[in-house]
């Protein structure tokens, strides 16, 4: 027989699911894209929580697709091939060397997932944009500048990924297009997934990052914003309380709103079961980005 202790412990689980039945049955069938990438993806125990929750979130009915990074291992290896990471912008730049190289790891990362979620008991695919002809990109030259083989999303085709998904696999995106030549180029996952969701017309668009979400004084963690409207999110730019790589973040959020896809959230990937306790508890955690203003 259970004491006390036991049944307040399996009571509080109880409610817990039954607190998550209504989000469950909301979000059936809807496709979610999920960035991934910063300190989830380095850390090991973070990384297996993060597949746990999308192995889950499948399994109870949404239909997720992840975009993936991996920054850091890029820079790692570039530096073992005797070079010095150099970005412009916060965009990596990419001469052929540095695009072998992002290939060769993005790939290796991509792999890895695929073989996590496979652990997890969903079946879940490989790719990056060359296949299927999926991403097809122009080079981007921010304020005019040539930082090499790094590409601007122009089109992103979604036969191959809807046919994944008819088929109940999980895809698993390396931020890899490909120019109008049919040369490789290295996206900001950032821009892959955003332009990804806009195409799928997904209910929700997921940024993994390293922070708690966006806060009205970035000093102040009790001034973080739960939910922010578009035209709130633009004044934030405009008025420059949101900078570094946050800005270019949360553009991409407004971009995605404005295409049509329902909510944008960024998330802290270091908080364990973040996806979770972001889709299916009533209070949410980090920062929300919506279309209309909140009364």
């Amino acid at each position: 027989m259970l004491g006390n202790q036991e049944v307040n412990e399996v009571m509080v689980k109880a409610n817990t699911l039954i607190e998550a039945l209504p989000y469950i049955r909301r979000f059936n069938g809807k496709t979610i894209v999920v960035k991934y990438g910063g300190s989830a993806m380095v850390d090991e125990e973070l990384k297996a929580n993060v597949i746990k929750d999308v192995a889950l979130l499948k399994l109870i009915g949404l239909k997720p697709i992840i975009v993936h990074g991996g920054g850091k291992e890029i820079s790692k290896w570039v530096r073992l091939s005797g070079k010095e990471p150099e970005f412009y912008n916060g965009l990596r730049v990419t001469d052929k060397d540095t695009m072998n190289i992002a290939e060769m790891v993005l790939n290796k990362v991509n792999k890895e997932l695929v073989g996590l979620m496979q652990k997890m008991g969903v079946n879940a695919v490989g790719l990056c944009g060359k296949d299927g002809n999926m991403i097809r990109c122009n080079q981007k030259m921010p304020d005019g500048k040539d930082i090499g083989f790094v590409g601007e999303v122009e089109k992103v085709n979604v036969q191959l990924l809807e046919t994944l998904m008819d088929n109940d696999f999980i895809p698993v995106i390396a931020p890899i297009g490909l120019g109008h030549n049919y040369e490789a180029y290295n996206i900001n996952a950032d821009d892959a997934a955003c332009a990804v969701a806009k195409a799928m017309n997904a209910e929700k668009l997921v940024f993994l990052t390293d922070i708690e979400g966006i806060f009205m004084d970035p000093n102040n963690k009790k001034t973080l914003i739960s939910e922010m409207d578009v035209k709130t999110a633009r004044e934030f730019i405009a008025d420059g309380i949101v900078g570094g790589g946050m800005m270019p973040k949360l553009q991409n959020c407004i971009d995605a709103i404005e295409d049509g896809v329902s909510r944008v959230h960024i998330l802290d990937g270091r908080m364990e079961h973040c996806l979770l306790l972001e889709f299916y508890t009533e209070k949410g955690i980090g920062t929300a980005i919506l279309k209309d203003p909140i009364f």
